[in-house]
């Protein structure tokens, strides 16, 4: 008897390691694997709401950091900087969110999705405090791009563990709630900034104080309520592939700032800057076929759907941070609205998003059919986009509202469809990558576009208050007004103030017109797309196992 129990055990040793092996090179092996159980096919719905719970709350932590600051940012510029300051605040978080992406998959493949997790969710959280306590611009912004390193974890590495523990063609279901999730921080993100910068004994600062607690309780749930394996890569990190992303990143988000402004288009710095991103990005191309590991494996360029959902997702990006970080200048400035107000009149936009992302979801869910949906809201955005292009300096609360919706309609049927579409077309050892390197061309897709539209509107803003200061035959010492926060502008005397506000205006317009052909260009993208349907979950192993592994089945 003692010796049936001997072989017992050493069977089911030998069990977990055919099963642990086995999961590295078949997708039909549940990721939820220990030392104390053998292979699991499924969670059940109620086990995968009570991770996707600890998921979420994280996520909604990091995205309401993002958009909190929204109808804050033209205050925080006008006290401790200027207007030549406004993108770097945004894009500093973008641009290290962007490239730490695909990273943070690498490193849950070597130390485990939850630790890295809560590692990213830790590193936001003193990130968010030092941003709280910046005393001038240049901390505010070095801390921001800190907080961005913290975001990228949390955004990529919870697609990842969504991937490990639902299959595709389930994963469109729980994927609308993840979009829900991003409405929903959306909407509360501007409207608590609005408040908290109104708020008597408050102000700007507590956007970033704010989020510390929700953090806190983040942290404990995901603690609580994920439970996945420890299960052993064999991988390593790339340093040499992230670093050449990196610089090739930061050399066009500096050319994208910079030019035109502090120095001339046509002038050496501009060669430099781009001569320098086109190196870095040579060099990344080497790097990633030469690294053992890559960050970004070249394979997943050879995949057509990896491709084309990056292109698009790239595309979305642009559009849509690009409105939703100039969208509060337009209706601070512009409209003359508080902070509290303009965060108000996002939420038609919000409620559309989140509408469209789970209805999208379900739908894609029940059918297995998922173009449409990217298809249709990347054309909706566009025509979005070209909406608020034409509200001008009168356009109506309501209008804008309506305006704004349709943006969000687009939005909530495009992002978490392109990512469910890059998951389902990769092979299994790829989805941790596919995952972050869709998510890496959506944040690099924002950086650019937060960068580039913020060029253009300095860029028109000067040329539009130089043009109607000249037309007025009004003189200034410095050429043009100094531009502070919304407060100080609407203090403005006439006809100064008019000529600013008109200036702002035809300077966002142009901003909004530009993201009507990125949409387009995102919308070719998809129309190439081979659509696969989404896969099912292979059917559950026969039970007889343990059975097998008592009578020493497994027995050399």
């Amino acid at each position: 008897m003692a010796q049936v129990r001997q072989f017992s055990r050493r069977g089911s040793r030998h069990a977990r390691q055919d099963s642990q092996e086995g999961s590295r090179q078949d997708s039909r092996e549940d990721p939820r694997q220990d030392s104390r159980e053998g292979p699991r096919q499924y969670y059940s719905h109620r086990e995968i709401l009570e991770v996707m719970s600890g998921l979420m709350l994280a996520m909604l932590t990091s995205m309401i950091s993002t958009s909190v600051v929204t109808t804050a940012l033209p205050t925080i510029v006008g006290e401790l900087g200027g207007q030549e300051h406004y993108s770097w605040v945004a894009s500093a978080t973008m641009l290290t969110m962007t490239v730490s992406t695909p990273v943070w998959g690498k490193l849950s493949d070597l130390f485990g999705r939850k630790p890295m997790f809560q590692t990213a969710l830790g590193l936001f959280v003193a990130a968010s405090l030092v941003a709280g306590l910046s005393q001038d611009m240049g901390q505010l912004i070095a801390a921001r791009a800190v907080q961005g390193l913290g975001v990228g974890g949390l955004s990529a590495l919870a697609q990842v563990i969504l991937g490990d523990i639902v299959s595709p063609r389930e994963r469109g279901r729980y994927s609308g709630y993840m979009g829900a999730v991003f409405g929903i921080a959306t909407v509360a993100g501007p409207l608590l900034g609005g408040f908290l910068v109104d708020a008597d004994g408050l102000g700007w600062r507590w956007c970033f104080y704010v989020v510390v607690p929700f953090a806190a309780i983040a942290f404990a749930v995901v603690q609580r309520v994920l439970r996945l394996p420890r299960v052993k890569r064999d991988t390593s990190i790339d340093i040499w592939g992230a670093t050449t992303i990196t610089g090739a990143a930061t050399a066009l988000m500096l050319l994208l700032t910079l030019g035109g402004r502090q120095f001339p288009w046509n002038s050496p710095w501009t060669y430099a800057l781009g001569a320098a991103g086109l190196v870095m990005l040579a060099l990344a191309v080497v790097a990633e076929r030469a690294a053992r590991a890559p960050i970004l494996p070249p394979r997943l360029f050879r995949n057509r759907t990896f491709v084309l959902t990056g292109v698009a997702s790239l595309f979305v990006g642009m559009a849509m941070f690009g409105a939703m970080i100039y969208l509060p200048q337009y209706l601070q400035i512009v409209k003359g609205l508080s902070p509290a107000h303009s965060g108000l009149m996002t939420l038609p936009m919000v409620l559309a998003l989140f509408v469209s992302a789970v209805v999208s979801g379900r739908i894609a869910s029940r059918t297995g059919r998922w173009k449409l949906f990217p298809a249709a809201g990347l054309l909706i955005v566009a025509t979005g986009q070209y909406l608020l292009s034409r509200l001008g300096m009168n356009a109506g609360e309501w209008l804008i509202g309506l305006y704004v919706g349709v943006l969000g309609i687009g939005l909530g049927l495009t992002m978490q469809m392109l990512i469910l579409a890059a998951q389902n077309g990769a092979e299994p050892r790829d989805m941790a990558a596919s995952t972050s390197g869709a998510t890496f061309f959506r944040s690099l897709g924002g950086a650019i576009g937060v960068a580039a539209f913020g060029a253009i509107l300095v860029n028109r803003l000067d040329a539009e208050m130089a043009d109607r200061l000249r037309a007025a035959r009004i003189t200034l010492p410095g050429g043009a007004p100094e531009l502070g926060s919304p407060g100080a502008i609407q203090a403005l005397p006439e006809p100064i103030r008019s000529i600013v506000l008109e200036s702002f205006t035809r300077g966002l317009e142009t901003v909004f017109l530009v993201g009507v052909p990125i949409a387009l260009l995102g919308f070719v993208a998809v129309l190439l797309l081979r659509e696969l349907p989404l896969r099912d979950a292979d059917p559950p192993p026969k039970a007889p196992r343990t059975e097998e592994l008592t009578t020493g089945s497994h027995m050399p």
